[in-house]
């Protein structure tokens, strides 16, 4: 037991680093991954991917989907990833209660598929969830991929979840694995905390923990953290840690920046793959200003570290004020076919906010052809929803209010994904429409790093304190399961 639990009035230790469904952290994308994990498990949606760094959270997803999947779903967990391709079939079959069989040139495909389809008689499927799936040999992986084609005439016998590191995505792209990358219906990626996320995952274990003061980790503190750690959960969960045995030491009852240096001094983490050294930052900061001096024009954008996927979060973050600048040109990109994010399935209904109409003095102030510029309007037509026909039309809708609607009237963003899959934002607007008036739900595709993304936003407000007030009146579904953020029209031509 740690020694400082009496000293901060905690029940148990609020940072242990192995997976506790208990200590389960919904924000930052996890509650809305989670979902999206289990709508594709329940809707036979053949294999899924969730890859992400060491030490992101994936195990501790793993053990929460399978601890929240409904009862008749039979989950097989396989955290030994040098099973060869033979193994991995008996080590299932075992798993499902087979005992397994002596003889190892056994025909084990056919005797799972005999065992499997006398669950589905029974009304029983299973859900097989491969950890550490980065390290798997290929010939295991492509028995994987022929466990996936067993099906009865309508569903599939086995569903297949993949957790792996970011290794997983670069082993399915060698052309020797295309074939199972193609099966792969959902992909999912975990990734850092950003600050404030931080901030809200060491209160959360905390109070989770039994604490109920105020915050013991100063924003200072939380800060250090944050860098120190690169925003990895488990290198958080060390951080804090050491941190409360450092204030508990010298007897006091805030963490400092001071004790997190001792914490960080005690920890040897290894860097993150593909981020650069502080100083080498700071260096690549300082060449871009001056190149951009030289060439005489700089045109400096406000990014949002949020913004990559939907965050689980009910609170409305200001947005800062963004410069109207035309981006640069960019050349519209196919629509990606997997994805890392996943919007939650909606479920409830609720009474939800009508976007007031416009006034004599929210009329347009300049003509609508100056409100997008050819290119902007050629990246908005570079998207291609396929036969998808409720996004065809959300995307029109969307470019009509952009030509439209004046630079300071407000939206509320309900989510950005890098998650570009027609398909996918096809199935958000058809759970949306039971929710909320599908009128007032615009999708907006954005041309960033050489591909696109998806930005949802709702209704159209007179003003930022409009739009606040109608952001509270929206399904308690979308309280929970996004962090909205209020954008003004200028902002949002400008994304584009």
């Amino acid at each position: 037991m740690a020694l400082y639990l009496e000293h901060f009035g905690l029940i148990e230790p609020p940072f242990r680093i192995t997976p506790h469904p208990d200590f389960f952290f919904d924000g930052a994308d996890r509650g809305a991954t989670l979902e999206g994990l289990m709508y594709a498990i329940l809707h036979d949606e053949g294999i899924v991917k969730l890859s992400g760094e060491i030490g992101s959270g994936k195990t501790t997803l793993c053990r929460v989907l399978m601890e929240r999947l409904p009862d008749e779903v039979e989950t097989v967990f396989l955290a030994n990833p040098s099973y060869s391709r033979t193994e991995i079939l008996h080590a299932i079959a075992e798993e499902l209660g087979r005992p397994a069989s002596d003889d190892p040139a056994a025909p084990a495909l056919r005797d799972l598929q005999a065992q499997l389809i006398e669950l589905y008689a029974s009304g029983r499927r299973v859900v097989v969830m491969i950890d550490e799936a980065h390290a798997m040999p290929e010939e295991t992986l492509e028995q994987v991929r022929l466990l996936s084609n067993l099906e009865s005439s309508r569903h599939k016998l086995l569903q297949i979840v993949l957790f792996g590191q970011p290794e997983l995505d670069e082993a399915l792209a060698k052309t020797s694995m295309r074939q199972l990358k193609d099966r792969i219906t959902h992909s999912f990626r975990t990734r850092p905390l950003a600050v404030d996320e931080v901030s809200k995952y060491v209160s959360f274990r905390m109070r989770a923990a039994g604490y109920k003061g105020p915050e013991v980790f100063s924003k200072a503190a939380i800060a250090a953290i944050a860098r120190a750690s690169s925003g990895l959960t488990r290198r958080i969960n060390v951080l804090c840690d050491k941190s409360l045995l450092a204030a508990f030491a010298a007897n006091a009852h805030e963490v400092t920046p001071r004790q997190v240096r001792a914490a960080v001094a005690d920890s040897d983490f290894a860097p993150v793959a593909g981020r650069k050294p502080r100083a080498a930052r700071a260096l690549a900061a300082a060449a871009l200003l001056a190149s951009g001096a030289i060439a005489g024009a700089a045109v400096f954008y406000w990014l949002d570290r949020s913004g990559n996927a939907p965050a689980a979060a009910t609170t409305i973050a200001p947005s800062p004020a963004r410069p109207v600048a035309t981006p640069a040109p960019i050349t519209p990109p196919p629509a990606a076919s997997s994805a890392q994010a996943q919007a939650p399935a909606a479920e409830a209904t609720a009474v939800v906010p009508q976007a007031p109409a416009l006034g004599p003095a929210q009329v347009a102030e300049k003509p609508a052809a100056q409100f997008l510029v050819p290119e902007q309007l050629r990246r908005l037509s570079g998207y291609v929803p396929g036969g998808n026909r409720l996004l065809r039309e959300q995307l029109g809708a969307a470019r009509e209010k952009l030509l439209s609607e004046p630079d300071n009237s407000f939206s509320i963003e309900l989510f950005l994904t890098e998650n570009s899959d027609p398909a996918r934002t096809e199935r958000f607007l058809l759970r949306a429409r039971e929710l909320v008036p599908l009128s007032e739900v615009y999708v907006i595709p954005v041309a960033a790093g050489g591909r696109y993304q998806i930005r949802v936003v709702y209704g159209s407000f007179p003003s930022r304190e409009a739009a606040a007030e109608a952001a509270k009146r929206l399904p308690p579904k979308y309280q929970k399961a996004f962090r909205f953020e209020l954008r003004s029209f200028a902002e949002l031509r400008a994304s584009i």
